[in-house]
């Protein structure tokens, strides 16, 4: 809570509506004056007339990235305190986020109780200096991960997504039997 404010601010942003709107109830019962935003054009506009104290941003939203949100976020008012969402979790999406002003990064869903610990820095061993010195991710995990999200995009859709990756449909079944590389 920053000095002189009687409830911290937080806005939400995610396009997801029914996600949103459940971490605003949720905000707004421990005390938060909770809003929230689904695009990231709207958040931008509500951002520079409310200036949150505390920001919850979606990776990927209709019409941009949350990531160029976060550093937009902090033009507006450097001391938000941000966490990014993502049901694609990387490493290297992780570090950038922070990089750019993220407090941190959680995977969806989170409730209201872990993205509260992020905003406290209480999951990070080191604080932020953990997130930022990070090992650069093989060359297969990096593509593990770009499949599972391509197919993910795909809603699940085997063909659909082997065409969008430009590979064989067996041969993205067979990297799908794999188990996860590892980090």
């Amino acid at each position: 809570m920053r000095p002189g404010e009687a409830s911290p601010t937080v806005l939400v942003v995610d396009d997801d509506e029914t996600y949103r709107e459940r971490l605003v109830r949720a905000f707004g019962r421990l005390g938060f004056v909770a809003h929230g935003a689904a695009s990231v054009g709207e958040a931008l506009e509500r951002a520079r007339e409310l200036r949150p104290g505390y920001a919850v941003i979606d990776l990927r939203l209709p019409d941009g990235s949350g990531l160029d949100l976060v550093r937009e976020l902090k033009a507006v008012d450097a001391r938000t305190r941000m966490v990014v969402l993502t049901g694609y979790g990387s490493i290297a999406t992780a570090v950038e986020a922070v990089r750019r002003g993220a407090t941190h990064y959680l995977p969806k869903p989170a409730d209201v109780d872990d993205i509260l610990l992020a905003f406290a820095g209480a999951t990070l061993p080191e604080g932020q200096e953990a997130a930022r010195e990070h090992e650069v991710p093989s060359l297969a995990r990096a593509e593990w991960e770009h499949i599972q999200r391509v197919l993910a995009d795909c809603g699940g859709n085997i063909s659909q997504a082997a065409r969008l990756l430009r590979i064989q449909r067996r041969s993205l079944q067979r990297k799908l039997a794999k188990h996860p590389v590892p980090k």
